[in-house]
C-alpha cells in the first residue's frame, strides 16, 4: 500500500502496447522516424496552436533544458520557495544554464501571486552587482497539491512579461490540473502566457518519456543541440515519441489523472480536518502525530514524511493505477484516527 510518489505508477497497457509496435519496427535513429515526425502535429492538436515537442527522460531534464533556453548565465529564475527545481533537482537548472540563480519567492500552499513577485522584485537593486531575473517558472499542479487556475497563470504570466521575463511551467502533474479544472491545455499554457511547458507523463502512465513543449519557435532554436549535449537525446527515438503519443491518444492522459484526482479525493473526505491544504490534484498534505505516522505504517501504509511544512506534516500521493482495496484501508485507517 504505497503512497509514497506517482513516479511508482506502472506503465499503462496502451502505452506498453505502443513501445511493442514501435520496438518491432526498423526504423531511422535520432528522431527520424515517423513516431517522432507525427510528435509535433499531434501535440499542436491537442494544444490548438502550433507546438514543438521534444521528448526527454525525465522532467528534471524537461525542466533543466527548457529553461536553460530561457536564461542566460547571468540571469536568474523567480520560483516558488518549494519548487521541484530548487528542492529535489540537484542543482540541475544552475548546472544546465551555467549558473543562472533560482530567486526563491514564499507563497501559501505552493502558489506564487503577483503580490509576491512584486514585494521580492521591489527588494532587488536591479544594478550590475546582482543577478538580473530573465523567467519565472510555476509548477502546476504545485508542491502542496494545489492547483493554479488559467486567471492565476494569466496574471503572473502577465506579471513577469511586463517585465521582459519569460515563463516556464513545470507540468509534472499537468494532466491533474487540466482534469481538476476541466478547462482545455491551451487555457492553462500557451493561451495564458506560457512560453514553455515541461509535459508530464511517467507519473500519469508513461514509461521514460516526458515532453518538453515550445510554444515560441524562438525558443526552440537551440533545444535540440542543448539536448544532444546533455546526453537526453534518445538513439532510438521512435520508443519515446510513441509513449507521448499513446498517451494523449483519446484522452487517455486525461483519464489516468482524473481517476488519480479522484482517489486522492476519497482520501481528503476521511482525512477530513488534517488536512494542510485543498486537495486539488492527487496529493495529500496530512498533519500527524508521531504516533499516529507509526501507527499508519505498521498497517502497511508507505508515505514520506514532508519536513517542508513542519515536523508533523505527511505526503501521500495516489497513483492512477492505485487499488481500490488500498485506498479503502487507508481511508477507514484514517477516519480511525478521529
Amino acid at each position: 500500500m504505497d503512497f509514497f510518489s506517482d513516479n511508482a505508477a506502472g506503465v499503462h497497457p496502451a502505452v506498453l502496447a505502443a513501445i511493442a509496435e514501435a520496438a518491432g519496427a526498423s526504423a531511422s535513429a535520432y528522431d527520424a522516424d515517423p513516431w517522432s515526425a507525427r510528435l509535433d502535429a499531434a501535440f499542436s492538436a491537442l494544444f490548438e496552436t502550433e507546438v514543438q515537442v521534444f521528448p526527454v527522460p525525465s522532467g528534471t531534464a524537461a525542466n533543466a533544458l527548457a529553461l536553460a533556453c530561457m536564461v542566460p548565465p547571468w540571469g536568474g529564475i523567480l520560483a516558488h520557495a518549494d519548487a521541484h527545481v530548487e528542492v529535489d533537482e540537484a542543482g540541475a537548472v544552475p548546472f544546465f544554464t551555467h549558473g543562472a540563480a533560482l530567486l526563491l519567492v514564499p507563497g501559501e500552499a505552493g502558489r506564487l501571486t503577483v503580490a509576491g513577485l512584486a514585494d521580492a522584485l521591489a527588494r532587488r537593486r536591479g544594478d550590475v552587482h546582482q543577478v538580473q531575473p530573465a523567467a519565472l517558472t510555476l509548477t502546476n499542479a504545485t508542491e502542496c497539491g494545489t492547483v493554479y487556475r488559467p486567471a492565476d497563470v494569466a496574471a503572473l504570466a502577465g506579471f513577469a512579461k511586463a517585465r521582459g521575463l519569460r515563463v516556464h511551467m513545470d507540468g509534472a502533474r499537468f494532466a491533474n490540473a487540466v482534469a481538476r479544472l476541466g478547462c482545455t491545455p491551451a487555457e492553462l499554457s500557451w493561451r495564458a502566457g506560457v512560453d514553455m511547458l515541461s509535459f508530464g507523463c511517467i507519473k500519469n502512465g508513461g514509461g521514460t518519456s516526458e515532453a518538453i513543449l515550445c510554444f515560441d519557435a524562438a525558443l526552440a532554436a537551440t533545444l535540440p543541440v542543448r539536448r544532444k549535449r546533455a546526453g537526453m537525446m534518445p538513439s532510438k527515438g521512435r520508443l519515446a515519441a510513441a509513449q507521448l503519443l499513446a498517451l494523449i491518444a483519446d484522452g487517455l492522459w486525461l483519464a489516468n489523472a482524473a481517476r488519480a484526482n479522484a482517489l486522492a479525493d476519497r482520501l481528503a473526505a476521511a482525512a477530513g480536518p488534517r488536512l494542510l491544504w485543498p486537495v486539488e490534484a492527487n496529493s495529500l498534505f496530512l498533519r500527524l502525530t508521531p504516533a499516529e505516522k507509526a501507527a499508519l505504517r505498521a498497517q502497511g501504509f508507505g508515505f514520506h514524511d514532508w519536513e517542508l511544512a513542519g515536523p508533523e506534516a505527511a505526503r501521500l500521493v495516489v497513483r492512477w493505477d492505485q487499488d481500490d482495496a488500498a485506498i479503502d484501508a487507508l481511508a477507514a485507517a484514517l477516519a480511525r484516527l478521529g
